[in-house]
């Protein structure tokens, strides 16, 4: 058993302190504001960045990073407020393709500055130019190690 280094222990706590509290401090600044979760801020984003404003649901499973059936469930409760809507795909019929409505893309742009700014104020405000490059570069290291075949 190779154990962590006290540098690397330091490291993991900090990180683990960041994983825990930046999300949790997101999704409490859309429930407030926007009467959105982080991950139907997340989806709904996804989907407005895309051309035809849709995705497969196995897909978008994967772009929010959660599960096939979490993303379900959300789905449905954005069905109910007109914000989303599902559809067979088109090319086989078989699975579902979510598709963001208009309302659900107003929904995206309205609530999107409050998100970017409270992303400012809790993560780069608090970080130098160098510092998010280096940021970069380590995310990016440890989602290599996570995800090599870069299925999310």
């Amino acid at each position: 058993m190779r154990w962590l280094s006290d540098d690397e222990q330091r490291a993991w706590r900090a990180l683990v302190g960041v994983i825990m509290l930046v999300p949790s401090a997101l999704d409490t600044q859309l429930q407030r504001d926007s009467q959105l979760t982080h991950f139907a801020y997340t989806v709904m984003a996804m989907l407005s960045e895309s051309p035809t404003r849709s995705a497969r649901m196995s897909e978008l499973a994967a772009l929010a990073n959660g599960s096939q059936s979490r993303l379900s469930h959300l789905v449905a409760r954005l069905e109910e407020r007109g914000w989303v809507r599902r559809e067979r795909t088109p090319e086989d019929g078989r699975g579902y393709v979510a598709v963001l409505t208009d309302a659900g893309y107003e929904k995206v742009v309205e609530s999107a500055p409050g998100h970017v700014g409270e992303v400012r104020k809790l993560v780069f405000d608090a970080l130098t130019p160098e510092q998010v490059k280096r940021m970069e570069e380590v995310a990016r290291a440890i989602i290599a190690k996570v995800d090599p075949d870069e299925t999310c």
